[in-house]
């Protein structure tokens, strides 16, 4: 690891940057190539080199992933018309590597994934977010891999998705889980659910998508509106802008027009994958 990035999560980002004609071969030549004085330096671009190396195949299927997804909106397109094209996109992701779709840096490895959901399950309780009496809902539940894992943590677990494709995977992942069920999302607001409903809303790299759908605060305000008083949300990933202080900004003033308490701003807490945290609480709690 090289300024806290691990191997996993640098060819995640190699995935989305590089230009697709360049083969995982020729990054990893491009990666012994640079030979940086820094030992330490050296060494992980060798691991880097070894992992393309090693993982052509994977690579490969998590480029394809991500080429499904694109983060940008043309101006002119309205928020339906985002929050559908997002839909497909995510459909046809899933179908390419599920575990992918949801975390690139898994390299479609459902081990990998397990290892980051079981981080983020510890850190979640840790927090006091989940309990044997508490309703969970999660925004942008994916393939289901936190519903799975969570089930027997908390009392009920919803996860929301605008994705048809992954909340089959997701229904088919936690078949026979009696307290957790699935929903397809208009991804446009919370209005399927009623005023102080849940305990706890968990969004895991979902905001980015609202962000750029232009519904982030829209649903911050319906994430105040569903919870119940001391309720908490985890945001984890507001957005993709690599601007970690206009994140934590829009954070602050979300929360304070709401009427939250934000608790945990901008924390980069796991080891296995470079999401970044924040936990914001409903007045009333304590």
């Amino acid at each position: 690891m090289t300024d806290g990035l691990s191997v996993d999560n640098a060819l995640a980002r190699l995935a989305v940057y590089t230009d697709k004609t360049t083969s995982a071969v020729q990054l990893a030549d491009i990666a012994l190539d640079m030979r940086p004085s820094h030992a330490l330096r050296r060494c992980w671009l060798e691991e880097v080199a070894t992992m393309l190396r090693g993982k052509e195949d994977a690579f490969d299927k998590v480029r394809r992933a991500a080429a499904c997804v694109s983060h940008d909106r043309p101006d002119s397109e309205p928020t339906a018309m985002t929050v559908k094209r997002l839909a497909g996109s995510f459909d046809r992701a899933a179908a390419i590597s599920p575990a992918a779709s949801v975390q690139l840096s898994s390299l479609g490895d459902e081990h990998r994934l397990s290892t980051t959901t079981a981080e983020i399950v510890a850190w979640l309780q840790q927090q006091g977010f989940v309990g044997a009496h508490k309703h969970i809902l999660d925004i942008g539940c994916g393939i289901g891999r936190l519903e799975y894992a969570l089930g027997t943590h908390a009392g009920y677990v919803v996860g929301i998705d605008i994705s048809s494709r992954m909340i089959e995977i997701a229904r088919r992942r936690c078949a026979g889980l009696a307290n957790v069920e699935f929903h397809l999302t208009s991804g446009l607001d919370l209005g399927d659910f009623a005023d102080a409903s849940f305990d706890g809303v968990l969004a895991l790299d979902s905001f980015p998508y609202l962000v750029l759908a232009g519904v982030a605060e829209r649903h911050f305000i319906e994430i105040a509106r569903v919870l119940r008083r001391g309720g908490m949300a985890a945001i984890l990933n507001y957005s993709y802008r690599t601007s970690p202080g206009i994140d934590s900004g829009d954070m602050s003033r979300l929360s304070h027009a709401c009427g939250m308490d934000l608790v945990v701003d901008g924390e980069m807490p796991f080891g296995s994958w470079d999401g970044m945290v924040f936990l914001v609480r409903r007045d009333g709690g304590t």
